[in-house]
């Protein structure tokens, strides 16, 4: 099978290589897919987007016409994809769901203590030879509420890990799960921000999840509240939150995804002028961590998406339904 890998990135190209085994020809493209790059795929079987890729339904007709059959994704989430349109052309889509729930869970307790602890502001004046503690204090984990909407896979490690820490967990979802059903509350979303000292989002962006973070759900929540995103950008309205900072009403803000993230995120830009206002406006706060869209970057995560992404293929090549194509 012929397949233009879209979004290659220098930290996956390798892991796709070895678990392809030259079972199928790559067309290795740094370039993301659009309506412009669409062509690129001319010739191919199957195209394999990451989680920038524009995969409306504009884009799907010119890939269709372009005799692509087969879209593998690799990644998990797949509100990228108008997956409704793709079905009706026929198109086979898979994701690469469970590839390590640890690696976004593990980043996002990671990303809290950086808040609490001030860890950043702290290494920073160690390389200034600036050994004052002052402005450094932090709180507890021990005993304090956390909130976590969305106990799939990665809202379950989650939980799983901050008892470790000793707190009370209220988790919000649809679905409760029955593996942690003992070991945490279940609460609706107003409970659930009105009595969490720290709020971390692991829901799916859908249409009844979109800004779920607004004006109002932050009006209810605790004075001081650190909010935490390492699931989708579009789950915050961002400028919500800006003034919830600058009110203080936010006490911190760790954000791994952004809304706006397509034109910015997987790429160097320290030579450019920054354009976007909102980026550069949550840069100058000292109580603001972002990362990259890198909550998923371990060793582990990349081999399973590298993996799972050659099982879609390989399934399709034989004429057969992939484990994990969507409908």
């Amino acid at each position: 099978m012929k397949v233009a890998i879209y979004s290659t990135h220098l930290f996956e190209k390798q892991y796709l290589i070895e678990a392809n085994q030259h079972k199928h020809e790559f067309i290795l493209l740094q370039e993301s897919l659009n309506g412009k790059t669409s062509t690129l795929a001319n010739g191919c079987d199957a195209v394999s987007l990451f989680v920038n890729d524009d995969a409306s339904g504009p884009v799907l007709d010119l890939l269709y016409e372009q005799g692509v059959k087969f879209i593998a994704l690799r990644s998990a989430g797949f509100n990228h994809v108008d997956l409704p349109h793709a079905l009706k052309l026929g198109m086979h889509v898979a994701n690469v769901p469970g590839y390590s729930p640890y690696a976004v869970a593990e980043h996002t307790v990671a990303m809290m203590l950086a808040l609490n602890r001030k860890l950043i502001s702290a290494h920073n004046r160690i390389m200034e030879l600036n050994f004052s503690l002052d402005g450094l204090v932090g709180f507890d984990m021990n005993g304090k509420t956390i909130g976590i909407m969305g106990t799939g896979k990665i809202g379950c490690v989650v939980s799983k890990v901050l008892n470790g820490f000793g707190c009370r967990i209220l988790a919000y979802d649809i679905q409760k799960n029955p593996e942690i059903i003992d070991t945490v509350e279940y609460v609706d979303v107003n409970t659930l921000c009105r009595e969490s000292d720290i709020i971390t989002l692991h829901v799916p962006l859908i249409k009844e999840t979109m800004h779920i973070i607004n004006k109002e759900t932050i009006e209810i929540m605790r004075p001081g509240v650190m909010l935490i995103n390492t699931s989708r950008g579009g789950l915050v309205n961002t400028k919500d939150v800006i003034d919830g900072l600058k009110s203080k009403h936010i006490g911190g803000f760790g954000m791994d995804v952004y809304e706006e993230e397509a034109n910015l995120f997987f790429q160097d830009h320290s030579e450019d002028v920054l354009q976007d206002d909102i980026i550069a406006r949550l840069l100058s706060f000292r109580n603001v961590l972002i990362t990259g869209h890198q909550a998923f970057l371990t060793r582990e995560a990349l081999q399973n998406i590298a993996s799972s992404t050659i099982t879609n293929l390989d399934a399709w090549a034989g004429n057969k339904i992939s484990i994990y194509e969507l409908k």
